[in-house]
């Protein structure tokens, strides 16, 4: 069966969460979102494509920084309505420089800097 991005289940706005994983190690890097035409490049190219909703334009993550993020694995779930992107992560996924956006942990109720940005 072959895969048609325009199967999937998009928000009102034509978006659709995409997660990114390392596929090694299986940590958990960012969330961002998608729109059709992002699926369509990602697959076609290799190189993780996403929607910015700020800028309202297409950005290859790490396209600037080097930081880029080459697809192994795409993943759809049950729902059709997120994606899982398995990668391959060249140094921090995160704009702030840690090796993932999800660096802020609630303990106890307090939030908590679990990752310094990487060297």
């Amino acid at each position: 069966m072959t895969f048609d991005p325009a199967t999937l289940r998009y928000d009102d706005k034509g978006l659709i969460p995409a997660i990114a994983q390392d596929h090694g190690t299986g940590e958990v890097l960012m969330m961002a979102w998608m729109n059709a035409e992002s699926v369509a490049r990602t697959l076609a190219t290799g190189k993780v494509t996403y929607w910015s909703r700020s800028r309202a334009s297409f950005w290859v993550k790490g396209e600037s920084s080097g930081h880029l993020q080459t697809l192994v694995e795409m993943r759809v779930d049950c729902d059709r309505d997120c994606l899982l992107v398995l990668v391959d992560q060249a140094g921090p996924a995160c704009h702030t420089n840690r090796r993932s956006c999800f660096y802020t942990a609630v303990r106890d109720g307090a939030e908590v800097e679990i990752m310094s940005p990487m060297e």
